[in-house]
């Protein structure tokens, strides 16, 4: 049977995929409806940037689902905490993504140019809400969350929803906003061709340029701005039973949320496959490199989220108001039996995902055109 230990740290890696795939895929989807408004000027292009994303974007939902589920089998405190803390804050993301299936289905039913331009703005809003609400989230992670637990292991949340929208959550916000635009607009590139290629990819070059600008500000602001890291206290049992209040967190003189860079050089890949991304729209996007340009998206989604998860390690949810009752992949964690079977599930049931998720994307590849749209009016969104 595998150790504890080690169970801890493969949910911590499962779950951080499954996050990345998200990002990947309806990271796009999100990031092409938000610049859709911008990017089409005719009804035809909105059309056709819609049916890019029309065979895949409830599928690629399903990552999303998939995180949440996990997240509540594999760290139940975190979930509780989190979701009952952030709740108006998870409303609004939910009221958000509403917005995407019943446009995509409703949108075309009618040729009325008001009542198209109304569904296209609430595609807009569903895309841009979540991808900042979810740059707001991570924010708010690295300057802590005001909770805490009881003797009993209740929690208590002592925050607002809009204590969450300060200026650092704001600015991680924007960088995962402008991330996912890129990411949306490198997709149109690849999927489209024409006047909406050519502004899709004016687009992608600027959302590279804010998420590079963002990206490097908040890394500076943790360095430089006196934002307090945490430090988990050693020796500490990875192997003990989940009980955060069973620990000591240090705040005071502690290295911060760097420390991790310094301990484990390695993990300054993630930092420098988000830059070195970045760069490559930016270089890629004017010259209309489609296939490059959406590399560097890629680069840079998966580069921006393994940077905040080991600058983070082992932290999950840091308590800005009783650091002990900070949430760790160790002590927010279910029990040795659960993680086991979770593990054997997952090796059987994520290969088979991708393998018919790869499938999907091969058949239903394409460009999809003006033209096309007109030919199938009726028949496509």
């Amino acid at each position: 049977m595998i150790e504890y230990e080690i169970l801890k740290i493969i949910w911590w890696v499962l779950v951080g995929v499954l996050l990345i795939g998200f990002a990947l895929t309806d990271g796009f989807d999100m990031g092409s409806m938000a610049i859709m408004p911008f990017v089409g000027k005719t009804d035809d292009e909105r059309r056709a940037a819609i049916n890019t994303i029309a065979p895949h974007w409830d599928g690629n939902q399903v990552w999303f689902i998939t995180a949440g589920g996990a997240l509540f089998a594999a760290w139940p405190m975190l979930y509780a905490t989190a979701f009952s803390g952030m709740y108006w804050a998870l409303l609004l993301v939910l009221f958000a993504l509403f917005l995407r299936p019943v446009g995509f289905d409703y949108r075309s039913k009618l040729e009325n140019t008001k009542w198209r331009n109304s569904w296209d703005w609430g595609l807009a809003i569903g895309g841009a809400v979540p991808a900042l609400v979810f740059g707001v989230a991570f924010g708010n992670m690295f300057l802590g969350v005001p909770f805490h637990f009881d003797p009993t292991l209740r929690s208590f949340y002592e925050g607002s929803f809009f204590a969450l929208l300060n200026p650092f959550a704001l600015v991680c916000g924007i960088v995962s906003l402008s991330m996912l635009c890129a990411h949306g607009g490198a997709w149109l590139m690849l999927r489209t061709d024409g006047a909406l290629q050519k502004r899709a990819s004016k687009a992608t070059q600027i959302m590279g340029i804010v998420f590079l600008v963002c990206f490097l500000g908040a890394g500076a602001w943790l360095y430089f701005g006196g934002i307090q890291g945490y430090t988990l206290q050693q020796p500490y049992d990875v192997n003990g039973v989940a009980n955060p209040l069973a620990k000591v967190v240090i705040t005071d003189a502690n290295p911060g949320w760097m420390n991790n860079y310094s301990l484990y050089p390695i993990t300054m890949i993630a930092p420098i496959m988000a830059i070195l991304g970045s760069l490559i729209v930016i270089g890629s996007a004017g010259k209309i490199k489609a296939g490059l340009t959406f590399l560097g998206t890629s680069l840079s989604v998966v580069g921006a989220i393994l940077t905040a998860g080991f600058a983070l390690f082992p932290f999950l949810m840091p308590s800005s108001t009783n650091p002990v009752s900070s949430l760790t992949m160790w002590d927010a964690v279910s029990s040795h039996m659960t993680l086991t079977v979770m593990t054997v599930a997952a090796c059987i049931f994520v290969p088979l995902i991708l393998i018919y998720t790869t499938w999907c994307y091969y058949k239903m590849w394409g460009v999809v055109t003006t033209k096309h749209i007109k030919e199938n009016t009726h028949s496509l969104y």
